[in-house]
């Protein structure tokens, strides 16, 4: 219910796991001691509010595994303190904002599965602490930015299934995790 965002000290909400349905509160953006929003495995749908870009103390958000549709607010780069942003297996339309690329602790960032558009943004590459990225099963075109090869903690890298995506060959000796069906761009 949106009076949960009246809750002005929590900290946690963990909602996963249950038959959720409907949207998300707008009002949920009013919870600034916010560390943690979990709301993965449900039935939520429609459009992740923008008012979710005002919880400065977010360090995890979790709306995975749900059918949320639209596309991802650029709000969201406003969460300096966010550590994990899972956003996969949803209905997400639209390009990857390269507002995300200021979300400098960000170490994990899960796109996969959503029908996304566009390029991969190079601001990404900006995101030195990043362990994970996972992007694969979405619709992705274009040439792998080279600034993604500044990401030195990077420990899985997932490009897969995007039929468009492909890797420039000044790439060739990148070390990619999984890059299965990426093309060759000169080819």
């Amino acid at each position: 219910p949106p009076e949960l965002g009246t809750l002005a000290n929590l900290e946690r909400l963990s909602l996963q796991d249950n038959q959720l349905s409907g949207g998300i509160p707008s009002e949920l953006g009013n919870l600034a001691n916010l560390k943690s929003l979990d709301l993965q495995d449900n039935h939520l749908s429609g459009a992740i509010p923008p008012s979710l870009g005002n919880l400065s103390n977010l360090e995890n958000l979790f709306l995975y595994s749900n059918q949320l549709s639209g596309p991802i607010p650029p709000e969201l780069g406003n969460l300096s303190n966010l550590e994990r942003l899972s956003l996969q297996d949803n209905q997400l339309s639209g390009g990857i904002p390269p507002e995300l690329g200021t979300l400098t602790n960000l170490e994990w960032l899960d796109l996969r599965g959503n029908p996304l558009m566009g390029t991969i943004p190079p601001e990404l590459g900006k995101l030195t602490k990043l362990t994970l990225l996972l992007l694969q099963r979405n619709q992705l075109t274009g040439g792998i930015p080279s600034e993604l090869g500044n990401l030195a903690n990077l420990e899985q890298l997932q490009l897969s299934d995007n039929p468009n995506l492909c890797m420039p060959s000044a790439l060739k000796d990148w070390k990619f995790y999984n890059t299965d069906g990426v093309a060759k761009c000169d080819e």
